[in-house]
């Protein structure tokens, strides 16, 4: 099993985790700032880039077990960790279960999973319904539109579209990844992070609803709640200023 990783910066280490289907590139426009401050590693799930496509399902355990494996590789007994979206739900589990590599936590734009989390929007749910009639970089246009808030420009869009041309995932990878964040249930494990937690999400978030981050922030004992208002799902890359000075503040 061989996991693609990068490792750049000086500082305190910040180990981050994508979400589905996103490899190394989706970090954009946060990795160059973060690395000013901090020595940031990223990496390709399984399934993803140019990690390994084992068979799946997978699970979120068995993502955080690799990304464990990539601290061990760079010899990092403990760092920060930065989850989004599924990659959140691994920070989850990564915090539960491995508690000493976690110094502190962010979660963005995630959810605890489960049915007490709330559900997807109607307006994500009727589109991947729709996907499938359609001609597959149409479908992929309209997934990238709709994981930034409405009226995002058309030339961000077309950065991260490219970028997802580019850098198509797997489809075995994709729907292995896809079935580690359907079967997730962290909430009942929550109250169990002890590592000091930022619970960040943009208002505006049509894939994963915004009320599931005061659902972390309730459960995670002392954990903070920040909302950037008017960023959609891939709010890193919409907002990065605020992003990575909310990030920034929080862990230092």
């Amino acid at each position: 099993m061989r996991i693609a990783f990068e490792a750049d910066g000086a500082g305190a280490p910040l180990l981050l985790i994508h979400g589905l289907g996103y490899g190394r590139w989706g970090w954009g426009p946060i990795l160059a700032p973060l690395t000013e401050s901090f020595r940031a590693v990223w990496f390709d799930n399984r399934g993803v880039g140019e990690s390994d496509v084992p068979p799946g399902p997978y699970t979120a355990s068995t993502l955080a077990e690799d990304a464990v494996a990539v601290l061990d590789a760079l010899e990092v007994e403990r760092a920060h960790v930065l989850g989004t979206s599924l990659g959140g739900m691994v920070a989850q589990e990564l915090a539960v279960s491995h508690p000493a590599r976690v110094d502190r936590l962010v979660l963005a734009c995630t959810t605890p999973g489960g049915a007490n989390a709330v559900p997807f929007p109607e307006q994500t749910v009727r589109l991947i319904a729709e996907a499938a009639r359609m001609e597959p970089l149409v479908a992929l246009r309209r997934f990238v539109e709709n994981a930034l808030a409405p009226g995002a420009s058309e030339a961000l869009v077309d950065e991260i579209f490219a970028l997802r041309v580019a850098n198509p995932p797997d489809p075995a990878g994709w729907q292995a990844q896809a079935a580690a964040s359907a079967a997730f249930d962290g909430f009942d494990r929550l109250q169990s992070i002890a590592a000091p937690t930022l619970v960040l999400h943009g208002t505006e978030d049509q894939v994963v609803d915004a009320a599931n981050a005061p659902l972390l922030a309730e459960r995670i004992p002392g954990a903070q709640l920040e909302l950037l208002e008017g960023a959609g799902h891939l709010l890193f890359w919409e907002q990065p200023e605020r992003f990575v000075a909310a990030v920034t503040e929080f862990l230092r």
